[in-house]
């Protein structure tokens, strides 16, 4: 079974229709109709009813999420492609999804970014895309599987000479490192100024240190010793080197007295902005490294939440603390497109480099949260679909 109409079936439908209305069907009407269903030709591929897919029936460890080969494949809905994965990404939220941590309806296929090639577009998302396109995308759910169904808008193309493992790599990593070091922050720091960015040897925060030093902004980066000289790669002006708690996605952040290194290395002003996806570890570190006026811009739980806290500890230095996400930071197509662009572009001109760690197999799905989990990831970890 797929779901591409036939020219046969829609001229049928056609002349059902008419003769419920009492009309004759005309020649011109009939080659209306064929046209119609022409256009659904062009812009549907064969499509299955069914699909392999990673499934989620219960929230717990890896071991819940199980290959399915019979999942039903999605529909294409108003304003919709249907995309046929190549690559799917993996990124830790996708890990607090699957642990019941942020709640979701059961049962869920993993997975919020993709790319591959366009197999169905809707009529309202012809302006963004056609059958045939190689697209990538992200901020979608579902992705561990061979079809998504994406909302045009979404969709990103991928330029011809850029590989899909980078360009999907480019996707929450990539978008969620250009809004933190260009948007938020709220220009509360300025090109030429101290950041301290937590994790700089690792996912999100080796394209941060390098976008930061594209934005021209002094960079602090900390870091595993394992992970040294990925983070040196990544030009940080300064680098702190922890170490390691082993079994965690995260530094010991008390193996080294960050704030007294911070001081030091800014001449005892503090930094204007810090990037921490660490969360728990780290907030009290991110307070108290803060220039007057600087920001706290938390992102990331990777060891716990941030706790509530009084807004009197910003007192002090009249700072600011903000929460973000990237959907808030990608809401029009517009915006949207101006992030990847600059991506993309930095990309293909050599000044921004992407490391693609490890490729698991989707029948290996467990084995990608364990290796991200772990803290074993030096780069963007990714499902290969079949």
């Amino acid at each position: 079974l797929h779901t591409v109409p036939t020219i046969t079936m829609m001229l049928a439908a056609f002349a059902r229709h008419s003769l419920k209305r009492g009309a004759i069907p005309t020649a011109a009407a009939a080659a209306a109709a064929a046209a119609q269903s022409s256009m659904f030709l062009r812009t549907f591929a064969d499509v299955p009813a069914t699909m392999t897919a990673a499934v989620i029936r219960e929230t717990g460890p890896s071991s819940v999420m199980k290959v399915e080969t019979d999942y039903p494949t999605p529909k294409l809905a108003p304003g919709g492609v249907i995309i046929k994965n190549e690559y799917a990404g993996i990124n830790f939220i996708d890990t607090y999804h699957r642990s019941g941590l942020y709640k979701r309806e059961l049962p869920f296929i993993g997975g919020q970014e993709g790319g591959g090639t366009v197999v169905a577009v809707s009529p309202e998302a012809e302006q963004f895309c056609k059958v045939g396109d190689r697209v990538s995308y992200s901020s979608v759910f579902q992705t561990y599987c061979e079809y998504t169904a994406v909302p045009g808008a979404k969709v990103l193309p991928v330029p011809d000479d850029l590989d899909m493992a980078v360009a999907v790599s480019c996707g929450v990593q990539g978008l969620t490192a250009h809004y933190l070091t260009h948007s938020a922050h709220a220009q509360l720091v300025k090109p030429g100024e101290w950041m301290l960015i937590h994790g700089a040897g690792s996912g999100t925060c080796q394209w941060a240190c390098q976008m930061a030093k594209i934005r021209g902004y002094k960079v602090i980066g900390t870091c595993s010793k394992s992970k040294a000289d990925v983070a040196r790669a990544t030009g940080v002006d300064e680098l702190i080197v922890l170490d390691e708690v082993p079994g965690t996605t995260y530094e010991d952040y008390t193996s080294v007295d960050i704030v007294a290194k911070v001081k030091e290395i800014t001449g005892g002003e503090g930094v204007k902005c810090v990037i921490d996806g660490i969360g728990a570890a780290t907030w009290e570190i991110a307070l108290n490294s803060l220039a007057r006026r600087g920001i706290f811009v938390s992102f990331g739980n990777a060891s716990g939440a941030v706790p509530a806290y009084p807004p009197l500890r910003h007192i002090e230095k009249s700072s600011f603390m903000t929460r973000p996400k990237l959907n808030d930071y990608s809401v029009t197509r517009e915006e949207l497109l101006e992030r990847a662009d600059d991506i993309f572009g930095w990309l293909l001109a050599g000044k921004l480099n992407v490391s693609v760690d490890k490729v698991f197999d989707l029948k290996d799905v467990q084995l990608g949260h364990d290796y991200l989990e772990a803290g074993k990831s030096t780069g963007k970890v990714l499902y290969k679909i079949p």
